[in-house]
């Protein structure tokens, strides 16, 4: 965990960081009594968006400028830092003209590299926290870019938050949550806070809580949430939205993990099965080691008579096969499909290499 990363920034961050504001900046009125009613929470700053990107035109795209002069009075009046998205430099000149106090990179602007240079050129020389959402895609390495490229820019507060990814597939939520993006990011930038932003990943608030909690497992550093005081008829995401009391309840709710624990009995029961799984990951490999060996002659017999190296009923055979006996195991089909693709690729790229070899 980097939470005391976010404290060294001058945040509380405890017990965990917390941001939390309406989707939009939608009026005045609203911004403040949504700074009013978060400001007992314990959050950190509140969250609200002054420009909105949408899918389609004709949506409401946000109030533009004028609406940081509302966080800067729910600022005054409640002691709350403040931040927004920032999507283009115009945007990182106004919020600096209003001394806005944290600024997001969202998911649209992560996936283009001009869009993350060109604000992170207009940051060079400020000191202001700035969090990089994730891609759209899962592209762990297009999400590392644009956190490297503000930090290259001279910001030494910069900070993660995972928003899920989007999927053609049906599920009942609104962004896949595909953990394995943000647990590779802390593996590999292990200094960067990490936040999670549950709103996103759900898209309807009864999902939430679930989320956020599993968003705690995983030792996220803290939530990014939106809270509104009227979600059904808030102006955007409306269905995602949680009102400030619903807000206050998900957090009282949460059961906070930790790394590890002092308990002799803990690391002596945890050290044994690791040693177990230990030696089940050797055995794992060699096994695989030696499907691999039988994929190579496959290959070699293919290549003497001229047979393709994909066989797609075979594939699909075995697909059909392993996704039934993981089922028997109470291995979910996700989880199979996963790693039969993954040591299919392999047997092609081994079949392949051997094919080049006898060439």
């Amino acid at each position: 965990m980097s939470k005391e990363q976010l404290v060294s920034w001058g945040f509380k961050a405890e017990p965990i960081f917390l941001a939390a504001g309406p989707c939009s900046a939608e009026s005045e009125e609203q911004v403040v009594e949504t700074a009013r009613a978060l400001a007992g929470q314990g959050i950190d700053f509140l969250r609200a968006g002054i420009w909105k990107p949408r899918t389609r035109p004709g949506s409401f795209e946000g109030v533009g400028p004028r609406g940081l002069a509302w966080l800067v009075r729910a600022r005054a009046e409640t002691g709350l830092r403040v931040g927004t998205e920032v999507a283009e430099p115009s945007h990182v000149e106004a919020c600096l003209e209003h001394h806005i106090d944290v600024l997001w990179v969202g998911a649209r602007t992560t996936t283009n590299p001009f869009s993350v240079q060109a604000i992170a050129d207009a940051l060079r020389g400020t000191d202001l926290p700035v969090f990089v959402k994730n891609p759209m895609s899962a592209d762990v390495a297009l999400w590392m870019g644009a956190i490297e490229r503000l930090s290259n820019a001279g910001l030494s507060k910069v900070g993660a938050i995972h928003r899920g990814v989007s999927s053609s597939l049906e599920m009942r939520y609104r962004n896949a949550p595909a953990w394995k993006m943000p647990i590779e990011l802390m593996r590999r930038m292990p200094e960067i806070p990490v936040i999670c932003d549950p709103s996103h990943i759900c898209g309807k608030a009864e999902l939430l809580p679930a989320i956020a909690q599993e968003a705690m497992d995983l030792l996220f550093d803290g939530l990014m949430v939106e809270v509104h005081p009227d979600p059904p008829n808030a102006l955007s995401d409306a269905p995602q939205q949680l009102t400030p009391d619903q807000f206050g309840s998900m957090i009282r709710n949460l059961e906070l993990s930790r790394e590890d624990s002092d308990s002799p009995v803990f690391q002596n029961s945890l050290s044994e099965l690791r040693e177990q799984v230990d030696e089940l990951d050797g055995r794992l490999l060699e096994l695989l080691g030696q499907r691999m060996d039988i994929v190579r002659e496959m290959g070699q017999l293919k290549s003497k008579q001229k047979v393709s190296t994909l066989q797609p009923h075979r594939w699909q055979q075995i697909l059909n096969d392993r996704v039934k006996r993981g089922g028997e195991l109470e291995l979910s089909e996700d989880f199979v499909l996963q790693m039969m693709q993954s040591i299919h690729e392999e047997a092609i790229r081994q079949q392949e290499t051997d094919r080049i070899g006898l060439d």
